[in-house]
Protein backbone atom coordinates (compact mmCIF):
# COMPACT_ATOMS: atom_id res chain seq x y z
CA UNK A 1 0.00 0.00 0.00
CA UNK A 2 1.03 3.21 -0.92
CA UNK A 3 1.01 5.39 2.22
CA UNK A 4 -0.37 9.35 2.03
CA UNK A 5 2.30 11.91 4.09
CA UNK A 6 1.04 15.43 4.52
CA UNK A 7 3.04 18.62 4.89
CA UNK A 8 2.18 21.65 6.38
CA UNK A 9 4.84 24.42 5.60
CA UNK A 10 5.16 27.71 3.62
CA UNK A 11 6.08 27.79 0.17
CA UNK A 12 9.39 28.20 -1.84
CA UNK A 13 9.01 29.50 -4.91
CA UNK A 14 12.51 28.35 -6.41
CA UNK A 15 11.85 25.08 -5.38
CA UNK A 16 14.62 24.28 -3.32
CA UNK A 17 13.00 24.45 0.46
CA UNK A 18 9.59 24.48 1.98
CA UNK A 19 6.18 22.62 0.40
CA UNK A 20 8.08 21.90 -2.82
CA UNK A 21 11.13 20.65 -0.93
CA UNK A 22 8.47 18.19 0.61
CA UNK A 23 6.99 17.28 -1.76
CA UNK A 24 10.23 16.09 -4.02
CA UNK A 25 11.73 13.81 -1.07
CA UNK A 26 7.93 12.01 -0.34
CA UNK A 27 7.96 11.19 -3.87
CA UNK A 28 12.02 10.11 -3.90
CA UNK A 29 10.69 8.00 -0.71
CA UNK A 30 7.64 6.60 -2.40
CA UNK A 31 4.98 8.16 -0.97
CA UNK A 32 2.17 10.22 -1.93
CA UNK A 33 2.25 14.12 -1.30
CA UNK A 34 0.21 16.30 0.32
CA UNK A 35 0.37 20.10 1.02
CA UNK A 36 -0.95 22.47 3.05
CA UNK A 37 0.25 25.75 3.06
CA UNK A 38 1.04 28.17 6.04
CA UNK A 39 2.66 31.25 3.79
CA UNK A 40 4.13 32.24 0.44
CA UNK A 41 7.38 33.53 0.59
CA UNK A 42 9.28 35.91 -1.86
CA UNK A 43 13.05 33.77 -2.17
CA UNK A 44 15.22 32.33 -3.99
CA UNK A 45 19.04 30.79 -3.19
CA UNK A 46 20.14 34.10 -2.01
CA UNK A 47 17.67 34.53 0.34
CA UNK A 48 14.06 35.59 1.44
CA UNK A 49 13.03 38.77 0.65
CA UNK A 50 9.37 38.63 1.62
CA UNK A 51 6.59 36.91 3.18
CA UNK A 52 2.91 36.81 3.05
CA UNK A 53 0.96 34.51 5.42
CA UNK A 54 -2.08 32.14 5.23
CA UNK A 55 -5.28 33.19 7.70
CA UNK A 56 -5.08 30.42 10.42
CA UNK A 57 -8.53 29.58 9.89
CA UNK A 58 -7.90 28.87 6.33
CA UNK A 59 -4.36 26.93 7.42
CA UNK A 60 -6.95 25.06 9.61
CA UNK A 61 -9.51 24.54 7.32
CA UNK A 62 -6.92 22.97 4.44
CA UNK A 63 -5.95 20.56 7.40
CA UNK A 64 -9.86 19.54 7.90
CA UNK A 65 -10.09 19.41 4.40
CA UNK A 66 -7.78 16.78 3.43
CA UNK A 67 -8.62 14.69 6.36
CA UNK A 68 -12.18 14.38 5.79
CA UNK A 69 -11.14 13.09 2.85
CA UNK A 70 -7.77 11.19 2.48
CA UNK A 71 -6.26 8.57 4.73
CA UNK A 72 -3.08 10.08 6.41
CA UNK A 73 -0.54 8.05 7.33
CA UNK A 74 1.83 10.49 8.88
CA UNK A 75 2.33 14.64 8.76
CA UNK A 76 5.13 16.74 8.66
CA UNK A 77 4.95 20.12 10.20
CA UNK A 78 7.58 23.15 8.80
CA UNK A 79 6.93 27.04 8.71
CA UNK A 80 4.69 27.65 10.87
CA UNK A 81 5.23 31.39 11.18
CA UNK A 82 3.33 32.69 14.02
CA UNK A 83 1.36 32.13 17.12
CA UNK A 84 -1.83 31.72 15.20
CA UNK A 85 -1.26 29.74 13.09
CA UNK A 86 0.42 27.26 14.98
CA UNK A 87 -2.45 27.55 17.51
CA UNK A 88 -4.68 26.90 14.15
CA UNK A 89 -1.97 24.03 13.61
CA UNK A 90 -2.59 22.51 16.66
CA UNK A 91 -5.83 22.64 16.85
CA UNK A 92 -6.69 20.66 13.56
CA UNK A 93 -4.14 18.12 14.85
CA UNK A 94 -5.61 17.25 18.44
CA UNK A 95 -7.77 14.86 17.24
CA UNK A 96 -5.15 13.04 14.85
CA UNK A 97 -2.57 11.78 17.68
CA UNK A 98 -2.70 8.05 16.43
CA UNK A 99 -0.23 9.16 13.25
CA UNK A 100 3.11 10.05 13.12
CA UNK A 101 3.75 13.86 12.71
CA UNK A 102 7.07 15.24 12.63
CA UNK A 103 8.01 18.68 13.36
CA UNK A 104 10.46 20.77 11.59
CA UNK A 105 10.87 23.96 13.78
CA UNK A 106 11.71 26.06 10.61
CA UNK A 107 12.53 29.38 12.57
CA UNK A 108 15.77 31.31 10.29
CA UNK A 109 15.92 30.96 6.83
CA UNK A 110 19.79 29.62 5.62
CA UNK A 111 20.21 33.33 4.39
CA UNK A 112 19.39 34.63 8.27
CA UNK A 113 15.58 35.81 7.45
CA UNK A 114 13.69 35.10 10.76
CA UNK A 115 10.73 32.42 9.96
CA UNK A 116 8.77 32.27 13.06
CA UNK A 117 7.72 35.31 15.12
CA UNK A 118 9.39 35.24 19.10
CA UNK A 119 5.67 35.04 20.25
CA UNK A 120 5.05 31.96 18.93
CA UNK A 121 8.17 29.96 20.40
CA UNK A 122 5.70 29.20 23.00
CA UNK A 123 2.64 28.30 22.18
CA UNK A 124 5.06 26.21 19.48
CA UNK A 125 6.43 24.82 22.73
CA UNK A 126 3.16 24.25 24.78
CA UNK A 127 0.71 23.10 22.19
CA UNK A 128 2.51 21.57 18.79
CA UNK A 129 5.34 19.70 20.91
CA UNK A 130 3.20 17.34 22.84
CA UNK A 131 1.76 16.15 19.47
CA UNK A 132 5.19 15.21 17.96
CA UNK A 133 6.18 11.80 17.36
CA UNK A 134 9.71 13.43 16.12
CA UNK A 135 10.64 17.00 16.65
CA UNK A 136 13.72 18.12 14.39
CA UNK A 137 16.05 21.12 15.47
CA UNK A 138 19.06 22.11 14.10
CA UNK A 139 21.42 23.70 16.58
CA UNK A 140 20.17 27.30 16.70
CA UNK A 141 16.54 25.97 16.89
CA UNK A 142 16.84 23.77 19.78
CA UNK A 143 18.72 26.37 21.47
CA UNK A 144 15.78 29.19 21.01
CA UNK A 145 13.33 26.63 21.90
CA UNK A 146 15.12 26.25 25.31
CA UNK A 147 16.26 30.11 25.77
CA UNK A 148 19.26 28.97 25.82
CA UNK A 149 23.08 29.60 24.22
CA UNK A 150 23.81 27.40 21.01
CA UNK A 151 25.04 24.24 21.36
CA UNK A 152 28.36 24.30 20.64
CA UNK A 153 30.17 20.39 21.61
CA UNK A 154 28.29 17.08 22.00
CA UNK A 155 27.78 17.06 25.49
CA UNK A 156 25.42 20.31 25.01
CA UNK A 157 23.70 18.78 22.47
CA UNK A 158 22.76 16.09 24.15
CA UNK A 159 22.04 18.40 26.95
CA UNK A 160 19.69 20.01 24.78
CA UNK A 161 17.99 16.76 23.05
CA UNK A 162 16.99 15.78 26.39
CA UNK A 163 15.68 18.94 27.53
CA UNK A 164 13.27 18.81 24.34
CA UNK A 165 12.43 15.68 24.72
CA UNK A 166 11.21 16.64 28.42
CA UNK A 167 8.52 19.17 26.97
CA UNK A 168 6.63 15.96 25.11
CA UNK A 169 7.67 15.20 22.00
CA UNK A 170 8.11 11.06 21.71
CA UNK A 171 11.94 11.49 20.32
CA UNK A 172 14.10 15.17 19.28
CA UNK A 173 16.64 14.40 16.77
CA UNK A 174 19.35 17.04 17.44
CA UNK A 175 20.91 17.76 14.20
CA UNK A 176 24.91 18.89 14.28
CA UNK A 177 25.25 20.41 10.87
CA UNK A 178 26.08 24.15 12.51
CA UNK A 179 28.77 22.81 14.83
CA UNK A 180 32.53 24.15 13.94
CA UNK A 181 33.92 20.77 12.81
CA UNK A 182 35.01 18.52 10.04
CA UNK A 183 32.36 16.27 11.90
CA UNK A 184 28.62 16.30 11.78
CA UNK A 185 26.62 14.36 14.12
CA UNK A 186 23.06 14.18 15.19
CA UNK A 187 21.95 12.54 18.54
CA UNK A 188 18.06 11.00 18.61
CA UNK A 189 16.86 11.48 22.42
CA UNK A 190 14.06 8.83 23.07
CA UNK A 191 12.87 7.46 26.12
CA UNK A 192 14.76 4.66 25.66
CA UNK A 193 18.21 7.22 25.98
CA UNK A 194 20.82 8.38 23.32
CA UNK A 195 21.58 7.08 19.74
CA UNK A 196 24.54 9.36 17.97
CA UNK A 197 24.52 9.09 14.34
CA UNK A 198 27.50 10.33 12.92
CA UNK A 199 28.75 12.11 9.59
CA UNK A 200 31.34 13.48 7.58
CA UNK A 201 30.53 17.37 6.78
CA UNK A 202 30.04 17.40 3.24
CA UNK A 203 31.89 20.49 1.32
CA UNK A 204 29.30 21.84 -0.70
CA UNK A 205 27.46 25.46 -0.53
CA UNK A 206 24.29 23.30 -1.89
CA UNK A 207 22.57 23.24 1.41
CA UNK A 208 19.09 25.11 0.79
CA UNK A 209 16.20 23.03 2.30
CA UNK A 210 18.62 20.14 3.53
CA UNK A 211 16.41 20.68 6.81
CA UNK A 212 12.87 20.52 5.21
CA UNK A 213 14.03 17.04 3.54
CA UNK A 214 15.40 15.29 6.07
CA UNK A 215 12.24 16.19 8.03
CA UNK A 216 9.68 14.81 4.78
CA UNK A 217 11.80 12.14 4.73
CA UNK A 218 11.56 10.91 8.13
CA UNK A 219 7.60 11.56 8.08
CA UNK A 220 7.63 8.79 4.88
CA UNK A 221 10.14 6.34 6.51
CA UNK A 222 7.06 6.92 9.50
CA UNK A 223 3.97 6.83 7.95
CA UNK A 224 5.87 3.79 6.40
CA UNK A 225 5.99 2.35 9.51
CA UNK A 226 9.67 2.61 10.62
CA UNK A 227 10.50 3.45 13.92
CA UNK A 228 12.20 6.56 14.84
CA UNK A 229 15.54 4.88 14.79
CA UNK A 230 15.32 2.91 11.79
CA UNK A 231 13.64 6.30 10.02
CA UNK A 232 16.44 8.49 10.96
CA UNK A 233 19.21 6.46 9.59
CA UNK A 234 17.29 5.61 6.39
CA UNK A 235 16.54 9.42 5.69
CA UNK A 236 20.29 10.54 6.67
CA UNK A 237 21.54 8.09 3.89
CA UNK A 238 19.08 9.56 1.32
CA UNK A 239 20.08 13.06 2.21
CA UNK A 240 23.32 12.46 2.08
CA UNK A 241 23.06 11.12 -1.57
CA UNK A 242 21.03 14.14 -2.35
CA UNK A 243 23.45 16.43 -1.23
CA UNK A 244 26.27 14.48 -2.59
CA UNK A 245 24.27 14.81 -6.04
CA UNK A 246 23.80 18.92 -5.85
CA UNK A 247 26.41 19.72 -8.22
CA UNK A 248 24.67 17.85 -11.18
CA UNK A 249 21.87 21.04 -10.85
CA UNK A 250 22.57 24.42 -11.96
CA UNK A 251 20.14 26.11 -9.82
CA UNK A 252 20.55 29.66 -8.53
CA UNK A 253 23.97 31.65 -7.74
CA UNK A 254 23.57 31.21 -3.98
CA UNK A 255 22.96 28.03 -1.47
CA UNK A 256 21.75 25.94 -4.32
CA UNK A 257 19.06 22.84 -3.18
CA UNK A 258 19.61 19.31 -2.73
CA UNK A 259 19.11 17.01 -5.61
CA UNK A 260 16.32 15.14 -4.28
CA UNK A 261 15.71 12.18 -6.88
CA UNK A 262 19.56 11.57 -7.14
CA UNK A 263 18.81 7.56 -7.07
CA UNK A 264 15.75 8.36 -9.93
CA UNK A 265 17.13 10.37 -12.15
CA UNK A 266 19.69 10.05 -14.78
CA UNK A 267 21.97 12.77 -15.93
CA UNK A 268 21.13 14.25 -19.40
CA UNK A 269 23.74 14.19 -22.10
Amino acid sequence: MIRNVLSIAGSDPSGGAGIQADLKAFSARGVYGMAVLTALTAQNTQGVSGVHLVPPQFVADQINAVFADVRVDAVKIGMIANAGIADAVAGALTDHRDIPIVIDPVMIAKGGAALLAPEAVDVLTRRLLPLATLLTPNLPEAAALLHQPVATNRAEMAEQAERLLALGPAAVLVKGGHLDSDESPDVLATAAGLHWFEARRVPTKNTHGTGCTLSSALAAELGKGASAREAVAIAKDYLAGAVAAAGRLTVGSGHGPVQHFHALWKDSE
